[in-house]
């Protein structure tokens, strides 16, 4: 009978050290490959690739597979852990992201390209993107905790690679997409709203558009279309946005899900000689695990990770070991698991995410949001051959411009201009997309009772300037001593059951001389519907419905800006009593 394989293998202290040498390795490769260490790429690569094969070869060697599946299900499992309560935290978020990906010109693309199938579209998936977020959420964490605790190492392992593939390929588009690339691309457009007559006459000029087929209602048509790159592959949610500034880009999230991929090829290859953990094992593995879930809490300043990381595996534990004849099993861990996440993910469904990483979230200030952009710096040199001399010649920008005998085609030839990014530039927290505006011509009685736009209205306009066409108030929002915003993501859809509530304190506000204002994004009609639905007579403004997305997930929200400061938020489910909200929130 064959002996099975024991941790240690044939030697315990050679598979830890070359265990050791291929997570150096790894990391090389990883440095390798980014930007900033690009001037090392060959060096570091080599020093990678050639740690990563010798610690290989040893390991197999030494029979120290198992090691390093071991090492390698405690680093995924709580990379899944984290990953996915991260997103888990604010799945509308997720779902968002995954709306992105779903648009026609977006993932589908890649599909259309490669295949050859114009026609192809995963818009149908936009209206599942939110059960599609919590699902996700669910199967990353529930296979997080398996990987752990040593259950169904198989199935996990299969199934992890098959979502980390999907990932891979995710990252890999994200990464590599050109938005200035053009695509063949299979598009309906109707006659009833003129769209077809616009596309027929376009035939004209634009020879790359082909008619598929014609009907008296629609007109199909093969047309090339530039592909919408998604920028953020929302990988850890807006949390590292929220806590270190910034997002992974898209070739850190590459390399990322690389790394993953590369430790999921551990544990598949040991997956026939992983047995279920012992007891002491997993006294060592979930040790491991939060030490590694504090580290990211650490990083993502919300130590909730780590402490709802470590009920999952507990309780994960505790069913496998008291479920009795059903549930003391590994099915019974993915169901303790899943009804704890399931009754997570609820609450912030109701109500709003745990930790809010959003810029509009309590404490945050909107005025310095607005204004911690970054210009970028570059730096341009140009490549010259030197006709006298026949060599190639290197001048920065400042040195081309100030001699002029180097513009001379008699003496020089242009080759080539360059230019390297010295400080990579960063737009704002919060963009130009946070701006409540309404046109003069659309201001209602409502309206121009607001002292800002009485303001704004009878500022004299300096010579030479165009006369103001629509009343701003993204200025007046971040400066102004305190004002009450009732956020409204989509009219149409948004829960009045608190409108009393609303009611009163736009009522209380305005006896204290505290504005109430509504921002949303809806037609007038809809607007003018709303007044005389509810008799709600406040100034309401219009903004881009993308910020209204990150200012609440709720909808309606109510919120409260003191000189620029965030100081309350409540989304609709918790709206306080008009007392209460006074007492508590009103200066």
């Amino acid at each position: 009978m064959k002996q099975r394989e024991t941790v240690g293998g044939r030697s315990f202290v050679f598979n830890a050290i070359f265990v050791v040498l291929n997570i150096v390795g790894l990391t090389f490769v990883v440095l390798g490959g980014q930007k900033q260490f690009e001037s090392y790429y060959l060096l570091f690569s080599f020093i990678g690739y050639t740690t990563m094969a010798v610690a290989a070869s040893g390991l197999f060697v030494f029979s120290g597979r198992l090691m390093m599946s071991n090492v390698a299900r405690v680093l995924v499992g709580s990379v899944f852990i984290v990953s996915g309560l991260v997103k888990a935290n604010d799945p509308i978020g997720f779902s968002y992201k995954l709306e992105e990906y779903f648009e026609d010109g977006a993932l589908a693309y890649r599909i259309k390209e490669l295949f050859g199938m114009p026609g192809f579209s995963l818009e149908f998936l936009i209206s599942w993107a939110l059960t599609l977020s919590v699902m996700i959420c669910v199967i990353e964490i529930v296979l997080g905790v398996l990987l752990i605790i040593g259950g169904k190492i198989k199935l996990v392992t299969w199934i992890s690679v098959l979502m980390m593939s999907f990932f891979t390929f995710l990252t890999w588009h994200t990464s590599t997409c050109n938005p200035e690339k053009k695509f063949k691309d299979r598009n309906t457009y109707a006659f009833s709203d003129g769209s077809a007559q616009l596309k027929l006459s376009e035939l004209k000029s634009n020879k790359s558009i082909h008619i598929v087929s014609k009907t008296s209602s629609s007109l199909v048509v093969d047309e090339m279309m530039t592909p919408q790159c998604v920028s953020d592959c929302g990988c850890f949610g807006d949390a590292m946005k929220g806590s270190m500034g910034r997002s992974l880009t898209p070739s850190e999230s590459l390399w990322k899900d690389i790394v993953l991929m590369y430790l999921l090829f551990w544990i598949f290859l040991a997956q026939w000689i992983t047995v279920p953990n012992t007891s002491r094992q997993n006294l060592v593995f979930v040790a491991f695990s939060v030490a590694l879930m504090a580290l990211f809490s650490w990083v993502f300043s919300w130590y909730f990770i780590v402490i709802f990381g470590f009920i999952l595996l507990l309780a994960a534990l505790w069913m496998k070991r008291s479920g009795g004849v059903l549930l003391g099993n590994y099915f019974g861990s993915i169901f303790i698991c899943s009804i704890l996440l399931f009754s997570l993910i609820t609450y912030v469904l109701l109500y709003e995410p745990i930790k809010d990483y959003r810029p509009y979230a309590v404490g945050k200030n909107l005025w310095k949001q607005m204004n911690d952009g970054v210009e970028g710096k570059y730096e341009s040199t140009f490549v010259l051959r030197n006709l006298k001399t026949g060599k190639k010649e290197v001048y920065s920008q400042k040195e081309y411009m100030a001699n002029e005998n180097l513009w001379d085609v008699k003496q020089f030839k242009f080759i080539e201009g360059s230019q390297r990014e010295i400080i990579a530039a960063r737009l704002a927290t919060i963009t130009e997309q946070f701006d409540p505006f309404l046109a003069i011509s659309d201001l209602s009685p409502s309206d121009r009772k607001l002292d800002e736009v009485q303001k704004q209205l009878s500022r004299k306009v300096k010579e030479g300037e165009e006369p103001v066409s629509e009343i701003s108030l993204r200025m007046y929002i971040a400066h102004v001593d305190q004002v009450v915003l009732l956020s409204v993501k989509r009219m149409s859809d948004a829960n009045w059951k608190e409108i009393s509530s609303y009611k009163a304190i736009a009522k209380a506000c305005k006896r204290r001389h505290v504005p109430f204002i509504m921002i949303t994004n809806a037609a007038p009609n809809e607007i003018k519907q709303f007044r005389k639905a509810y008799g709600m007579y406040i100034p309401i403004f219009l903004n881009d419905e993308t910020e209204l997305k990150a200012i609440s997930r709720s909808n309606p929200c109510l919120l409260v800006v003191r000189h620029g400061i965030v100081t309350s938020k409540y989304p609709h489910r918790s709206t306080p009593d008009v007392h209460w909200f006074i007492k508590n929130s009103i200066k």
